[in-house]
């Protein structure tokens, strides 16, 4: 099996760094310490009202879940906006233009570097996740949706990076532009679909699936009882629009948001194709 070399150098100079390590210990530090005050507050209660809800557990699962997400949202376009930028400001994207290597060998090893340490972040949080195995409610099958999830927002926050750091020979530019993609993905639809919601324009639910909550949302929902349907899509959304879907929005927005990395990834590839006359400038 051939390896990309993009990635394995990469991969090496950073496992060799201090860098990586650090970001580990600060992550799984930040989740370990939302469980830990979360259990501390529940026995607190638990204590006061010598009564035990079994269910408020869920919660520590819920909370971990959703600072992870957006960790993911946070650090993958930082890891990845200024991937093909900083090879332009280091003037050597040249001279790995005049190797073997084709423009989209370049890309896949810049994105598969940048997944690689967020893939590790994930894995490793995965005990913090499992604490809630101790009091039950959410099964191995449930952690593999969110991991689905979680894989999905990645490649996706991973490939927009990669797209604006081919388009922009600024690392500083390409953040800032990934960042600015993101927040429409994620508020922008949001947004829209929830003030046109009353107008009668179900229709613009479908941007909803561009949306990386979605799935994330849809595979929470399910794991709390909802059947994989989000009540508040249900207020927003139309029944046209249910029916279409099924409620089936954690399938739908995966796939949806694959194919909108893999435009992403095209759109790269093509900036950095020395043959491609056009480029931005910025």
């Amino acid at each position: 099996m051939r390896i990309n070399p993009i990635y394995w150098q990469e991969a090496r100079v950073r496992s060799r760094s201090f860098r990586l390590p650090l970001i580990i210990f600060l992550c799984n530090t930040i989740l370990s310490l939302a469980a830990l005050l979360n259990m501390y507050s529940m026995v607190t209660q638990a204590k006061a009202t010598a009564e035990i809800q079994y269910a408020s557990f869920l919660n520590l699962y819920i909370l971990v879940a959703c600072i992870e997400f957006v960790m993911i949202l946070l650090i993958v376009p930082a890891l990845t906006a200024g991937s093909i930028s900083g090879e332009r400001e280091r003037q050597t994207l040249n001279l790995l233009l005049t190797t073997r290597m084709t423009p989209m060998d370049i890309v896949i090893g810049k994105l598969m570097t940048g997944l690689s340490t967020m893939i590790l972040l994930i894995v490793s949080s995965f005990p913090i996740l499992a604490l809630v195995f101790i009091y039950g409610g959410v099964t191995v099958k449930d952690i593999v949706l969110l991991l689905l999830s979680f894989i999905s927002t990645a490649v996706l926050s991973g490939s927009i990076g990669i797209c604006c750091s081919s388009m922009f020979r600024k690392t500083t530019i390409a953040t800032v532009a990934s960042y600015c993609a993101m927040a429409i993905l994620v508020l922008g639809t949001a947004a829209v679909v929830r003030f046109s919601g009353s107008s009668g324009f179900s229709y613009l639910a479908w941007l909803l699936l561009l949306n990386p909550g979605v799935p994330f949302g849809a595979a929470m929902g399910e794991q709390l009882g909802n059947v994989r349907r989000i009540s508040i899509l249900q207020t927003w959304t139309g029944s046209s629009l249910q029916r279409l879907t099924a409620g089936d929005w954690l399938l739908l927005g995966i796939i949806v948001q694959l194919l909108l990395a893999g435009a992403c990834l095209w759109a790269a590839v093509n900036q950095v194709n020395p043959r491609r006359k056009r480029r931005w400038k910025y």
